[in-house]
């Protein structure tokens, strides 16, 4: 069975085996996952401080109370990178060009591991906050923080 290797953004790859019927097994999963670790980096690097004008429009759309503003903080905290994942990542890219194809695959597959790490500690604080939402603000919540399609079909 043969191994492909995708080239995705800052020289990681991801590993694809083809199903016994011929087609590609998860690629658009994994690349899905890795894409939406990536805008979550990126938008997390963005509301370092103070929150972003997206955060700030989210929090006053959604009318918290009081008691609901600890779980709001700790879910703002959430979306802020560390600076040590920002300067791993960084060095990890930078390492990419001077290693062998096997060596670049398992520094990937660690950075997505992180990724991953850091992607559940953010769903964690959204999932705590999303709870103490009433049934209307989560309603507002779901709205305001779906992204808009991506492509040509605008119906």
């Amino acid at each position: 069975m043969a191994v492909y290797l995708y080239g995705v953004p800052d020289g990681c790859f991801i590993m694809d085996s083809p199903s016994l019927d011929g087609t590609s097994m998860n690629t658009a999963r994994l690349l899905s996952i890795f894409t939406l670790s990536m805008f979550l980096l990126a938008a997390g690097a963005q509301a370092q401080t103070p929150p972003s004008r997206q955060l700030q429009q989210l929090h006053d759309a959604l009318n918290l109370r009081p008691d609901q503003d600890a779980n709001w903080q700790d879910y703002v905290r959430s979306t802020v990178v560390d600076t040590r994942e920002m300067t791993e990542r960084r060095e990890a890219s930078e390492r990419m060009a001077g290693l062998s194809a096997p060596a670049r695959v398992d520094l990937s597959v660690q950075m997505m591991k992180l990724d991953l790490a850091s992607l559940e500690r953010r769903g964690a604080a959204l999932k705590i906050f999303y709870e103490s939402l009433t049934p209307e603000q989560k309603a507002v919540f779901d709205r305001e923080t779906m992204r808009p399609p991506q492509g040509g079909d605008t119906r």
